[in-house]
């Protein structure tokens, strides 16, 4: 049996122009039922609290309920990578860290997804600081001041963060690198259990993002010794920066974004970035955000594609540099 190419060509073409016109009624339609935001940390977390008072805004801007939907595990991996499987309709969102896009790229081997290829920019959120702590009896109140320490006590000091490979690990092994100093590294299971064992005195320093620290900073149980970013932070402008104590090449912060499966139409694409970029500009949510130990600070699509094409080489330096592997 003979197939004319030129009528199964035709055929192809009719079929698209067919199918066009009801993807577009789709996308015009947008949405029309809830929204699922995966968050891949777990519930009760900053990253949840902060997902839940985007999605709230979010969801009023674009007329549907935004479920917020926990999938936590191996650092982001499970969750991220099932956003990555997901029809790419909008109806299946992620909200995650530089962990998802920038350090499990530098770290891991093999990953279910791959940060560029699989995922949808839709825009960034916002930041937060990286901070270095300490119990408040460490005789330690600089940056300047832990550098000379760990210079003439090599091996005395250590320090505590939320996981091997996390954006708390690789600040410190930046702070170490551009200080010329060494400190032990002590993995946790999150920030939680690092922060406790900081507050009973088991361990001299913790980096956290400023978001987990601030109310533990507030209540005097631990004190700040500098933030990890250039400039001082607006949510705590008392605690100096790496950078005034002459360190300006450490930059280091956390920041979250929205994201979905690559090849979302786009009509459902600036749908989205427009709900998003009205969600940031909520004073009421940038109020709680804020509250929260988070600086909202809106990017478009390309911005948040070029933040992540910028970071991964970065991380991929520091990570071989420090040899930081998982598998």
């Amino acid at each position: 049996m003979k197939i004319s190419l030129t009528r199964l060509g035709g055929s192809i073409a009719a079929a698209c122009i067919a199918t066009f016109p009801i993807a577009f009624a789709q996308a015009q339609d947008y949405p029309s039922k809830p929204i699922t935001l995966v968050v891949p940390f777990p519930p009760g977390g900053a990253t949840d609290m902060i997902a839940r008072q985007v999605g709230k805004t979010l969801g009023d801007r674009l007329g549907q309920t935004v479920i917020v939907e926990n999938k936590a595990g191996a650092g982001t991996i499970i969750g991220a990578g099932a956003v990555a499987r997901a029809n790419p309709d909008g109806y299946t969102l992620l909200i995650s860290s530089g962990t998802t896009f920038t350090v499990n790229p530098a770290i891991y081997a093999k990953l279910p997804y791959d940060p560029v290829k699989n995922f949808e920019p839709i825009g960034i959120i916002g930041r937060s600081p990286m901070v270095l702590l300490a119990h408040p009896s460490v005789p330690i109140n600089s940056f300047k001041e832990l550098v000379a320490a760990a210079k003439a006590a090599p091996g005395k000091y250590s320090y505590g963060s939320y996981g091997n490979g996390t954006t708390a690990h690789f600040a410190g092994e930046m702070m170490q690198h551009a200080g010329g100093f060494e400190m032990k590294h002590l993995p946790y299971k999150g920030s939680a259990p690092a922060m406790n064992d900081l507050i009973g005195g088991h361990i001299p320093f913790t980096v956290d993002t400023l978001a987990a620290a601030l109310p533990q900073m507030k209540s005097g149980k631990v004190k700040a010794i500098a933030v990890t970013t250039a400039k001082r932070s607006s949510m705590a402008p008392q605690v100096p920066s790496v950078a005034e104590n002459g360190y300006a090449d450490i930059d280091a912060d956390t920041w979250l974004a929205v994201l979905g499966p690559r090849g979302m139409p786009g009509p459902v694409k600036a749908r989205l970035e427009k709900a998003l970029a009205d969600t940031l500009a909520d004073q009421e949510t940038r109020g709680k955000l804020v509250a929260s130990g988070f600086e909202p600070t809106y990017g478009k699509s390309d911005e948040l594609a070029k933040l992540i094409a910028d970071e991964l080489p970065r991380m991929k330096e520091i990570a071989q540099r420090a040899n930081i592997k998982l598998d």
